[in-house]
């Protein structure tokens, strides 16, 4: 058990040791969620399946809402996300489907991935290796695009598109009451130039550290603080944190806040008998930068988990003339 152990620990130092070290400086290219405690899989590959049974969810981001660009067209951002995981529990296995479509500026992405974890069993808790592969499609609206000063080399209309492979690996311990997660996503840094070598997009490499506490408290009453890293390098990384309290397992009321841009409240609320579905809500509030951003950003989840079906076969006593059984 303690060799497992030390060897997660070691990831966590060589992933925080490759948080230091010096990087070309980029923007944050993935796209980024409020209600990111709940959707671990799309950052993390070692959260598919994890749970056990079947899981689906279904999320919408309208970012920095009514925002115009000073051309006076739109260009806010705008994700959808759609998720589904399951379990073959007999082979401590998980997979993962992980669909996003995300659209900023003049630029839409849209990436596809199957991911793949193996859970192994350790102590009270249970430590799980993850990938992922799929396709990442990058297009280029040059239409919307008003450039201060124009590059020659940059077309002024039409559409280019491009697709090329993307594989992300995580590592994940959950022990009940708390869990800690590193990932990489986007790990061979996949590169779109659209084919005439005069537009460099660059995919770059995204690291995550996600870690999350459940404190069961007093009356059905519930906490999790949890806390999001993610980095492209030592100068440009950013956090979430948040605290959620949630009653019964049904009601749910929390807040967020995002480095230096937004503060969030979220609100989450189960249906049915069994909890299995669950509306979520997050309101955010920009809080830096107002002179580029709209003040509003809003979040829609919806999730259900698919309940497990567990035959209980009732065993019927036979009579005949000479037999029971």
């Amino acid at each position: 058990m303690m060799k497992w152990i030390y060897l997660f620990a070691g990831a966590i130092i060589g992933w925080m040791v490759s948080f230091t070290l010096p990087h070309q400086v980029q923007a944050q290219q993935d796209a980024q969620f409020t209600q990111y405690m709940y959707n671990g899989q799309f950052y993390n590959p070692a959260f598919s399946g994890k749970g056990g049974g079947y899981s689906f969810s279904a999320l919408h981001r309208s970012q920095w809402l009514a925002y115009t660009s000073t051309a006076g067209t739109g260009g806010a951002p705008t994700t959808q996300l759609l998720t589904f995981s399951g379990a073959i529990e007999k082979a401590n296995l998980g997979f993962g489907l992980t669909v996003v479509n995300d659209d900023i500026g003049i630029t839409n992405n849209q990436e596809i991935n199957l991911s793949l974890a193996y859970h192994l069993r350790i102590g009270r808790g249970t430590l799980s290796f993850g990938a992922s592969g799929g396709f990442f499609s990058t297009t280029m609206n040059y239409d919307d695009n008003n450039p201060v000063n124009p590059d020659p080399s940059v077309p002024t209309s039409g559409r280019e598109n491009q697709i090329n492979n993307n594989v992300s690996f995580g590592m994940l311990y959950d022990r009940s009451n708390f869990y800690v997660g590193v990932s990489s996503r986007n790990f061979f840094e996949p590169s779109f130039d659209f084919g005439d070598g005069n537009i460099n997009n660059q995919l770059e490499n995204h690291n995550y550290l996600l870690v999350g506490y459940r404190i069961n408290t007093f009356a059905l009453f519930s906490v999790e603080p949890s806390i999001l890293l993610k980095s492209i390098s030592i100068n440009n990384f950013s956090y979430d944190v948040s605290v959620i309290g949630t009653y019964n397992k049904k009601v749910s009321l929390g807040l967020a806040y995002r480095g230096e841009e937004s503060a969030s409240v979220l609100l989450g609320y189960s249906l049915l008998r069994d909890n299995s579905l669950r509306l979520g809500y997050a309101f955010d509030l920009v809080v830096g930068g107002l002179e580029a951003k709209s003040p509003t950003s809003h979040e829609f989840m919806l999730s259900y988990d698919l309940p497990q079906v567990k035959r209980d076969l009732e065993r019927v006593i036979q009579r005949t003339p000479r037999f029971r059984f």
